[in-house]
């Protein structure tokens, strides 16, 4: 069964979350939103200036010096970031079906990425802040130190489209709760969703100023890493995107937390249980249509099973339902715009003219006329220097590249620009274990792939710098100050 989405227009975003107020872009640039199964409008939004940008900065600025929300206890951020959580999670549903429409997330997991994470992340770092002491002390030579942790300042929060409610907490939730003001600049291709986030916040109560909302194209909003009332950008996107960030932030020796782009390995060992890791691809590699920054498109297959392997993905890949994303039964749905379509699609014709085979898919499903789908695609006969297993695909496609020993797959995982994900395919976890300590990644699975919350999540090499998720998350928004004091603090109880 397929479900017809409704193309009834949402309500026209052209006002932007400022100083705990809305308030009127000083542009009349809009950005319109368009339906990921359709191609029909939505909705518009509309696109700040400079003028907008700078404004967010500075209400956040001075909310944060004000220090009604800075200097407040631990216990009194998480009483309003729980509230926070019940906002959102009042309205989990009808945002779970709006980033659907935007961005052609399938359902179900729209509302676990869009719906149940965010209030789970407020309330996961409201717990965090209450568990983390402020202040330990520590005997020193002269005396004492008090060992301080104290919120960073301003936090500029760049986020993507492709998983926007959860990516926006993953970095709002800790900045908040460690005492930060933040700034939220949401990508325009998932631009509605955002102001659920801000209009939670109000209801939730959060002090004015301590939250801003803004929408904004790149050269307006490059004003957040240059910003000198900014103390920390945290942002997720394209590796190119954040050479640019982490350039401009470093001029002005600002903190830094760069989620970027992954070109993760699979590997299959000869001894794998086929029938689990094709079912694993789903998240390993297929998640949200392939438009996953730890998606594990090469596939690093054995020669002794290499035909096998093939023949399972492009088997499990010719049994997905493609088709709107509002209908449950749909495992893939469309690609965020068609922007993103025509980049996959010319990335598998490069494939092919290459020397790579086509096993399955590559092209529009038949029936699905209108939006911007693409077949899951599999490509065998890939060599790992070949572009295909080079650059991010960042959509339904996955390489199927041979190798000869143990020691040859490593060393093919690990020859690559990027270093965020992957994962190893084995009936021996310990093995598995082996094999993981030595890929150079941030983050590896064990015949599954699913990020843990509450575990550090981050990559090397281009990949980015710093660390998401965990009590690991929650330090990135504070800074370390020592306090040198007499021995008799020692003494105290």
């Amino acid at each position: 069964m397929t479900v017809a989405a409704t193309v009834t227009p949402e309500v026209d975003r052209l006002q932007f979350f400022v100083g705990g107020k809305w308030v009127d872009a000083s542009s009349t640039d809009t950005h319109e939103v368009l339906e990921a199964a359709t191609g029909e409008p939505i909705a518009r939004a509309a696109l700040g200036s400079e003028a907008d940008v700078e404004s967010a900065i500075v209400s956040a600025h001075e909310s944060f010096a004000a220090g009604e929300w800075s200097r407040a206890t631990a216990e009194e951020r998480a009483t309003v970031l729980r509230r926070f959580a019940d906002a959102l999670e009042a309205k989990a549903e009808a945002t779970s079906v709006l980033v659907s429409r935007e961005i052609g997330m399938p359902i179900e997991l729209s509302r676990a990425f869009n719906g149940v994470a965010p209030a789970h992340l407020l309330r996961q770092y409201a717990d965090v802040a209450v568990s983390t002491a402020t202040e330990e002390i520590r005997r020193s030579p002269m005396g004492s130190t008090i060992i301080r942790r104290e919120p960073v300042g301003v936090a500029a929060v760049i986020t993507p489209w492709n998983y926007p409610q959860a990516k926006a907490m993953i970095s709002i939730a800790p900045a908040l709760a460690a005492g930060c003001s933040v700034v939220l600049k949401h990508s325009p291709d998932a631009a509605l969703d955002s102001y659920v986030i801000a209009e939670a916040a109000q209801q939730a109560g959060l002090p004015a100023g301590v939250l801003n909302v803004v929408l904004a194209d790149r050269e307006p909003a490059s004003l957040l890493s240059r910003h000198p009332l900014v103390d920390k950008v945290a942002f997720t996107g394209s590796t190119a995107s954040g050479e640019r960030i982490g350039a401009e932030a470093g001029r002005r020796f600002k903190r830094v937390t760069l989620e970027l782009g992954g070109k993760s390995a699979a590997i299959v060992l000869e001894d794998a249980d086929l029938d689990v890791f094709v079912t694993g691809m789903a998240t390993a590699a297929f998640m949200n249509n392939g438009q996953t920054c730890t998606g594990q498109s090469r596939i690093l297959a054995p020669q002794s099973r290499y035909d096998e392997i093939v023949d399972a993905l492009a088997g499990w890949a010719g049994e997905q339902i493609l088709g709107n994303p509002l209908d449950p039964a749909v495992t893939i749905g469309p690609m965020a715009n068609q922007r993103q379509l025509q980049r996959v699609s010319r990335l598998v014709e490069v494939a092919i003219s290459d020397g790579a085979r086509l096993v399955h898919g590559g092209g529009r499903p038949a029936g699905l006329d209108r939006g911007w789908f693409m077949e899951p695609t599999i490509l065998a006969d890939v060599s790992n220097t070949d572009r295909i297993a080079r650059e991010e695909i960042f959509g339904p496609v996955v390489t199927v590249i041979p190798y000869t020993d143990l020691d040859d797959a490593i060393s093919m995982a690990n020859d690559s620009d990027y270093g965020l994900a992957g994962s190893v395919w084995t009936a021996d976890e310990q093995r598995g274990i082996g094999v993981a300590r030595r890929v150079r990644t941030g983050t590896f699975g064990i015949n599954y792939y699913v990020n843990d919350f509450d575990a550090p999540f981050g990559g090397v090499k281009r990949s980015g710098i710093g660390r998401e998720l965990g009590p690991e998350g929650f330090a990135e928004f504070q800074e370390l100050k020592s306090i040198y004091a007499s021995a008799a603090l020692l003494d105290r109880d």
